[in-house]
């Protein structure tokens, strides 16, 4: 069972996540949870294979919003990352940030258990 110590050794910013979520930490760590399953990392991983980076950007943004409300920071900060290459249409090995990024997810995986 994963515990707000678990993510804020992860470097999650939990007093920010759950006063996101009204204060609900239960809530808050349901939500946590759900992120490893997130099919907008798939969606973004096909996305950039297939050179779509109008379709990786809607996903990347999208993530960037689930990671950034419930303040998972390894997350949020390689995502981020990654929104604002694709917001600029740059012209990049996208490789090395996505491998980061899944990475991380698996990390997260790892803690919640």
């Amino acid at each position: 069972m994963i515990t707000v110590q678990d993510l804020e050794n992860f470097g999650a910013d939990t007093e920010t996540g759950i006063k996101r979520c009204m204060g609900n930490e239960a809530l808050y760590l349901r939500l946590v949870s759900s992120v490893p399953g997130e099919q907008g990392f798939e969606r973004l991983s096909a996305a950039l294979e297939k050179k779509d980076m109008d379709a990786a950007f809607e996903e990347a943004h999208a993530l960037k919003g689930v990671l950034g409300n419930l303040s998972l920071s390894p997350l949020f900060d390689t995502i981020s990352e990654i929104t604002e290459l694709l917001r600029s249409k740059t012209e990049t090995d996208y490789e090395p940030l996505l491998t980061k990024l899944l990475e991380e997810k698996d990390a997260l995986s790892k803690i919640i258990g």
